[in-house]
């Protein structure tokens, strides 16, 4: 079982962005890295081609590692995400607060 999904609130503990939160939008498993909304955001500059003929300037979120962040919950609060079997069933728990996570 995954210890961090698709939607769940994450803070960078470490880099650049030390502090913030933001959203989970996708993970890369085999990269161990994730792709978090408005974290680690970075510029590249287009060139003109025979499609667009002005340049541009595209903002992007690039990968950070995913031991970089912790799980965050609604209060702002982050801590380790734990595993417990109830009814032969693993569900993640927030570790500090011991409750459950959706």
């Amino acid at each position: 079982m995954k210890k961090i999904k698709i939607g769940d609130n994450v803070k960078v503990i470490l880099g650049n962005d030390k502090g913030l939160i933001g959203e989970v939008k996708s993970i890369l498993y085999k990269k161990k890295k994730i792709i978090v909304a408005g974290i680690n955001t970075k510029i590249k500059h287009v060139k003109p081609s025979q499609k667009d003929k002005v340049g541009k300037i595209q903002k992007f979120d690039s990968p950070i590692s995913i031991s970089n962040v912790m799980y965050c919950n609604k209060t702002g609060l982050a801590s380790k995400i734990g595993i417990k079997l109830i009814d032969k069933k693993k569900i993640r728990i927030f570790k500090k607060t011991q409750e459950l996570i959706n």
